[in-house]
């Protein structure tokens, strides 16, 4: 079997994520609740069970940093939580300003002296790859750098990616980058965001002439920039055409669409689910969270509580007397009241549901309270919200630390 080299990871983490407001205006989009966890720890712990040793966050910006830092340190958690004999380092990009996905890969790999290859992913990129696979593909295709590839069947969905043109060999000849319409796409293959570089060459490419002409511009985004001019300067780029599942966490529906996906798919292991009860998946796994779980499929076999379709519940939540939950997520401490209805919807952590609230097709941010016989429909509300009794939020986005009197309807609103 091939020895297999890769163990690092670069994972630029920059942007305010403006497309995911108001889930991000004041939280880095790598730590977006997400599963019950955030984003970006849903990321590295599949990058570390795969024998990645050392994690280097690109980070651009002060809260990027600062919200990563205080929750990974210097990576013991990873090795922790994994059970793991071989210990998992994260360090962090200095606070260097950089202008592009690529320019923070590029000051990452200089400041830490990075000679080896490595895996590129991005933070928002929920994606299930084999990296023994991509790094086989890596070494035999012979590149300077090779690019995991999806192939996408909707050719609406053609327009938000960069669509990659095959030579011989696989080898990637150009890009078109989101296609106006389907018909100019050179095939259905596109690119993830996740890339196995060669650091040196990589290096070494800003160092040429047309390198230094990026620098100067600021064009400094691998997709639109960077990988095209690479290849139009003769480099010699890679695809691998990966299988399992991808999804880019760039809008609320985007996101919406992989926590739901997985929800269903996902192996309770993965989902770090402790307690299944038919589409009932339940967390925690002390004596106190056994209790409750307990007590709950004792409340629904009775007919007090109605769970339908995929559940998931975080630790320590209490669900009330008369509830219905429906397809939904509820993260850790949240509380839902008597006669509460949740259907469809993603509730994060520490979020208070008054009794008889309504909460439909929508995104609840953490910490928010939906007072006693509020409705939430088609709706995302950011962190820290209060919804006043008896209000009614109808396909509207509410900015955090809002607080929406009692009795007030709002349809069509953006509350900032």
């Amino acid at each position: 079997m091939e020895r297999v080299l890769l163990r690092r990871a670069i994972i630029p983490v920059g942007g305010v994520g403006s497309r995911l407001y108001p889930l991000t205006v004041d939280t880095s989009k790598a730590m977006v609740r997400f599963l019950n966890r955030p984003l970006i720890e849903f990321i590295v712990l599949n990058l570390a069970s795969q024998g990645i040793r050392e994690i280097y966050f690109g980070v651009s910006g002060y809260t990027n940093y600062v919200q990563l830092f205080d929750f990974f340190g210097s990576g013991e958690g990873v090795t922790a939580k994994l059970g793991m004999g071989h210990e998992v380092r994260i360090r962090y990009m200095p606070n260097y300003n950089t202008r592009g996905n690529a320019e923070a890969v590029l000051v990452t790999a200089r400041y830490y002296e990075i000679r080896t290859p490595v895996l590129i992913v991005q933070c928002d990129d929920v994606i299930d790859i084999d990296i023994a696979a991509f790094w086989r593909r890596h070494r035999r295709c012979g590149g300077v750098m090779t690019i995991a590839l999806k192939e996408i069947e909707s050719a609406e969905e053609l327009r938000r990616f960069g669509v990659a043109e095959l030579g011989e060999g696989g080898v990637i000849e150009r890009f078109v980058e989101k296609p106006r319409r389907p018909e100019e796409a050179p095939s259905r293959l596109v690119n993830t965001g996740a890339y196995i570089l060669d650091t040196r060459a990589f290096i070494g490419f800003f160092d040429t002439e047309r390198g230094r002409r990026l620098l100067a511009a600021g064009a400094l985004d691998f997709g639109r920039d960077v990988i095209p001019a690479m290849i139009e300067e003769g480099y010699r780029v890679c695809a691998y055409e990966m299988r399992g599942y991808w999804y880019d966490i760039g809008t609320p529906e985007s996101y919406r669409e992989a926590v739901f996906t997985l929800l269903k798919t996902l192996p309770p292991d993965e989902l770090r689910v402790d307690f299944v009860y038919g589409g009932l998946k339940m967390m925690g796994r002390r004596e106190l969270s056994r209790r409750y779980q307990r007590r709950l499929v004792a409340r629904v076999e009775r007919g007090e509580v109605v769970i339908e379709g995929d559940v998931l519940i975080g630790r320590h939540s209490r669900i009330g007397k008369g509830v219905r939950v429906r397809d939904s997520v509820i993260d850790h401490y949240v509380v839902v009241g008597r006669d509460a209805v949740i259907e469809d919807s993603i509730v994060m952590d520490r979020v208070n549901i008054g009794k008889k609230a309504v909460i439909r097709n929508s995104i609840v941010g953490r910490h928010v309270t939906v007072d006693e016989g509020a409705v939430v429909e088609d709706s995302i509300i950011g962190d820290n919200v209060y919804i006043g009794r008896e209000a009614v939020i109808k396909s509207s986005r509410i900015w955090p630390h809002k607080h929406v009197l009692p009795r007030t309807t709002l349809i069509g609103a953006t509350i900032t």
